[in-house]
């Protein structure tokens, strides 16, 4: 996935492999970040992903670095159970350093037993250069459009200097280069514009573009890039809550089906007698009603996941619940 993409150092893995992994080490999907060169200035984020893959209760009791200019700490929890995860949240303060750093962050364990980890992130801290904005951050976008972003590259007090490629750690991501301005002044500005493939997979999605340019020690240049990619359809409330009904008596609540482009609902899964669901309209459109009657001659509780199926060829299925308490 590409919130789990991470570029790894050779140098560090060559030192690290004298020493053999532990139960610990393997809970990590990857132990090193190398934000490469970086403006002084914008934090640079990366979250190290823990899974709890044993048997047994694990438990992060300690979270310390080597250097004041990187903070991190567990978050959202420090107790895992069996196949529960969370995540080691690093920031690097870049207006602490100018140059290469490479601080370690110590994860402590003491649960099954005490063991220690070490991560390690590195960035090269620059002033001749500029991102604005520091990163894409291109939002929530629904499945099946293609959104872009564009970050401004600003080069100081070199002429010659040039991007001559950018490439995204993933496919899904097309960038694309365009040099704006070569001043005298020796400031040189470049364009770098990504664009979604309409295919992205729905998820929260955490990556990196990198820039190859013909600076000397600068050869790459990292732009990181965030984005929420939404189901192409939506329905509110995705539960529907009915409350309290009397037998033989009705009960009618709406639904709203929402779609990227107009489409049609073909049929709803799950229903029967006693729950009868209706599309206000057989015509394509982005926006649908949907009617949940409810009428039922027997006393219990209701609790129904009910499939709304249309015409749409990419994810044209959403669920929804429908709860209530039927009585006499």
């Amino acid at each position: 996935m590409l919130r789990y993409s991470l570029v790894l150092i050779a140098g560090l893995w060559v030192v690290g492999s004298a020493e053999a992994a532990t139960w610990a080490d393997g809970l990590f999907d990857a132990l090193s970040k190398d934000f490469g060169s970086v403006p002084r200035g914008p934090a640079q984020k990366h979250n190290f992903r823990v899974v709890n893959n044993t048997k047994q209760t694990v438990n992060i009791s300690n979270v310390r670095v080597s250097c004041g200019c990187v903070t991190a700490y567990a978050s959202p929890r420090t107790l895992l159970q069996p196949g529960e995860d969370t995540y080691i949240v690093t920031s690097m303060d870049t207006t602490r350093f100018v140059g290469p750093k490479s601080v370690t962050v110590y994860v402590q364990f003491d649960r099954p037993n005490f063991e220690e980890v070490r991560l390690w992130v590195q960035a090269n801290g620059r002033n001749d250069f500029m991102l604005t904005p520091d990163t894409f951050a291109i939002g929530q976008v629904k499945r099946g459009t293609t959104p872009t972003s564009t970050v401004r590259v600003t080069i100081y007090g070199n002429i010659g200097a040039k991007i001559e490629s950018a490439k995204g750690e993933s496919n899904y991501v097309l960038p694309t280069v365009k040099e704006v301005h070569r001043l005298p002044t020796g400031e040189v500005a470049y364009d770098v514009t990504v664009k979604l493939r309409h295919d992205t997979p729905v998820g929260k999605w955490y990556t990196d573009v990198w820039l190859k340019t013909n600076i000397v020690n600068m050869t790459q240049v990292r732009i990181p890039l965030t984005v929420e990619i939404e189901s192409p359809l939506t329905i509110s409330p995705s539960l529907l809550a009915l409350g309290v009904v009397k037998k033989d008596e009705e009960m009618v609540r709406r639904v709203v089906v929402r779609g990227v482009q107009p489409f049609v609902i073909k049929e709803v899964k799950g229903t029967d007698g006693i729950l009868e669901v209706k599309p206000a309209s057989n015509e394509p459109r982005e926006v649908h009603v949907v009617s949940v009657k409810l009428k039922s001659n027997k006393v219990g509780t209701l609790d129904r996941l009910l499939k709304i199926v249309t015409d749409l060829k990419t994810d044209g299925d959403i669920d929804f619940k429908v709860q209530g308490l039927v009585t006499d």
